[in-house]
């Protein structure tokens, strides 16, 4: 039978008075026991005091490892959608670089082609120019062995003779050699 309103405290059982009847209790007797059942309540209470400061205390610390455990959680949940993002961005990022290169080599490859043709058509003109400076060396040495032929057969002239002279000249000697 116990009721919840009711709490007793030292100090309550302290001041409690007892009623005297016959042939009662022994009063020392009672007052040693009641002062007994006070310290008794007392040392409770201080232990319970103690106990719920320490409940307190291992809540709180409770709550903060609590707190931490959801801050780390929360932590690498996002450091692993940081990983993932960014090795997305890297891969797209690598995607990208290599269609630039892929675009930058078809470029280079299309200026050499270019830059080929170009050179196959100077080669073409070179040659060209080199068969038609052969075919004019080879019609001006023939157009030059057939007039030396020409020259070969042909018969001299006849030497003409020499001129005498009508008066002494300035530069004659007496000789009629020239001294010039």
């Amino acid at each position: 039978m116990t009721d919840e309103s009711f709490h007793l405290t030292p100090v309550d059982v302290r001041r409690f008075e007892f009623g005297t009847v016959m042939r009662g209790y022994d009063k020392a007797r009672v007052d040693q026991f009641r002062e007994q059942v006070a310290d008794e309540l007392e040392r409770q209470a201080r232990n319970n005091q103690e106990l719920e400061a320490k409940a307190r205390s291992f809540h709180e610390q409770l709550k903060a490892f609590r707190d931490r455990d959801k801050a780390l959680n929360e932590a690498l949940v996002s450091a692993q959608q940081m990983r993932q993002d960014t090795k997305e961005q890297a891969g797209r990022e690598g995607e990208l670089i290599l269609r630039e290169a892929r675009f930058e080599a078809g470029r280079i490859v299309d200026a050499a082609k270019v830059e080929v043709q170009k050179l196959e058509r100077s080669v073409d003109a070179l040659e060209r120019l080199r068969r038609s400076y052969v075919v004019q060396m080879k019609k001006m040495a023939e157009q030059q062995l057939a007039e030396l032929t020409a020259a070969e057969q042909a018969p001299l002239p006849a030497r003409p003779a020499p001129i005498e002279p009508s008066g002494a000249n300035v530069g004659d000697d007496a000789d009629g050699d020239d001294a010039s």
